[in-house]
């Protein structure tokens, strides 16, 4: 007697001394590992049930699944027949391939595996995914930096309008998590190793002066690369010393720039163009103080005044409650024209300047 014929005496004894045990019944779900794989039947230990069988149709509509199976896989199945004529539990093979899927799955996440996967859809939390048949999640905080909304203030409505443009494109992610219950997946678009990611930014301080180029222009700023995986904002007032109303005159996409590092905060760098300029400010210092008397021009209207300039980069308030009505501010100082104005408050350090109308 060979091996095959002895492993088959036994599955069959193993069966019919199993006959005893309370069997799971119709459409239940078991598992157990696979013991032999034959060219059209495949056994699974269902110990202490007894042996079960995948085999006719499900087998020869599932070829390409019964190749991946090996000795030992852990296989989930539906019971079809507690115990057909030769005393084996019948079992579905969808529900084996389904498990199997799982299996691979939960491979793919030690493995690391790079998967290339088309973006479904979109929420306001992330993208939806699948994987062989399997919906999958991938949360906007997994998301890489040049997929990451670069939205001001975590508007959620806008989050959504930029997800949006996500789907139908293809981008490499990683199954990080299982969710066999919820039949579902959770990807990454990051490689999800925050020691990695610690590393990368030991390797930058504030007041490194660095070189970098503009990734995305936002109405709050800028987002510079400054390697493969890692951005940095430039916050609109960090842009230049003087008025900057919309970023997008200044910059375009694959620009180069110099910035200098002003902040690392939770794993994110705060970046600066005009910290390496030079301060028109500083040009003011002592020679300007309350009460002295200036001629500037008035650059911008905002919710609380008027902004005067003096020089490039250095301007002050001229506060709506100096005028009897907001209206009457804009009436009498016009946006191009040059005003004499009296100093009110002058704090070069903090770039602070108040002003009132002369007339």
């Amino acid at each position: 007697m060979d091996t095959e014929e002895i492993v088959q005496e036994n599955l069959v004894l193993s069966s019919i001394t199993d006959r005893s045990v309370n069997k799971p019944e119709i459409d239940s779900l078991v598992e157990g590992p696979v013991i032999l794989v034959e060219k059209s039947s495949v056994y699974v230990d269902l110990s202490p049930f007894g042996t079960g069988i995948i085999y006719g149709r499900e087998f020869i509509n599932a070829k390409d699944v019964i190749k991946k199976i090996s000795l030992g896989d852990i296989v989930k199945a539906k019971i079809v027949d507690t115990e057909n004529e030769d005393g084996y539990i019948e079992l579905s093979l969808k529900e084996a391939k389904q498990a199997l899927t799982w299996s691979e799955a939960e491979k793919a996440i030690k493995a690391k595996t790079i998967l290339d996967l088309e973006v479904k859809d979109a929420n306001k939390g992330g993208l939806i995914l699948e994987w062989q048949g399997i919906a999958g999640f991938l949360p906007a905080s997994q998301l890489k930096a040049e997929h990451y909304p670069r939205v001001l203030d975590s508007d959620k409505d806008k989050i959504l309008k930029e997800l949006k443009k996500l789907v139908g494109q293809k981008i490499s992610v990683m199954i990080i998590s299982t969710l066999p219950k919820e039949g579902k997946l959770i990807f990454s678009e990051k490689d999800n190793n925050p020691e990695e990611k610690k590393e990368v930014l030991s390797k930058y301080n504030i007041g490194d002066s660095v070189d970098c180029t503009v990734a995305g222009i936002v109405d709050f700023g800028i987002f510079l690369k400054l390697e493969e995986g890692l951005e940095g904002l430039v916050h609109i007032s960090e842009l230049d010393w003087g008025l900057v109303e919309d970023p997008r005159n200044m910059f375009k996409i694959g620009d180069k720039v110099k910035a200098k590092v002003i902040e690392i905060k939770d794993g994110k760098i705060s970046l600066s163009l005009k910290a390496l300029k030079e301060n028109p400010w500083k040009e003011f210092e002592g020679k300007l103080k309350k009460g002295d008397i200036i001629k500037g021009v008035v650059i911008k209207y905002n919710k609380h005044g008027a902004l005067v300039s003096i020089k490039e980069g250095v301007a002050g308030l001229v506060h709506n409650s100096t005028f009897p009505s907001e209206a009457a501010l804009r009436a009498k100082l016009e946006l191009g024209k040059n005003y004499n104005f009296q100093i009110t408050l002058f704090e070069p350090k903090d770039q602070k300047m108040t002003l009132i109308y002369l007339e």
